[in-house]
């Protein structure tokens, strides 16, 4: 699913973490419990251009690949992107699993010239992770 947000700038993690929550919560209540995996594509200036939902998984895994990562990357020639998905379970802190996600979707872009400028796992009460703020990115 492919969300046309308004041109909002995207200035801090909190600022995704708003964005995404509103899209998540406006979900029944089914589909709030399953994780999500978002790409925002960005302008050079930090607009949101569109939220991909690249993966709607199961209750604790979501099936993420660099190619459906990046599809809409190229196809809107974006100069940046941030990745985002939710732990239904409500603690924000990355699994061993994301890191590597995290990893080989950074690499991806380098290669082809899309920066990955942060991945922020959504908790629950407004609590997220950020690999940029915590220096994984």
């Amino acid at each position: 699913m492919l969300v046309k947000a308004r041109k909002q700038t995207v200035t801090n993690p909190q600022t995704v973490q708003g964005v995404l929550s509103k899209i998540l919560n406006s979900e029944n209540e089914v589909d709030r419990m399953k994780e999500h995996f978002w790409v925002i594509g960005l302008s050079t200036r930090n607009a949101i251009q569109y939220i991909d939902l690249v993966s709607l998984g199961t209750l604790n895994a979501s099936l993420v690949h660099p190619r459906e990562v990046f599809r809409f990357s190229i196809l809107k020639a974006v100069s940046s992107i941030i990745l985002s998905h939710n732990h239904p379970s409500g603690n924000a802190e990355p699994s061993e699993e994301d890191m590597k996600i995290t990893r080989r979707l950074v690499e991806a872009g380098k290669i082809i010239g899309i920066e990955v400028l942060d991945h922020i796992v959504i908790g629950d009460r407004d609590s997220f992770y950020s690999f940029k703020e915590r220096g994984i990115i």
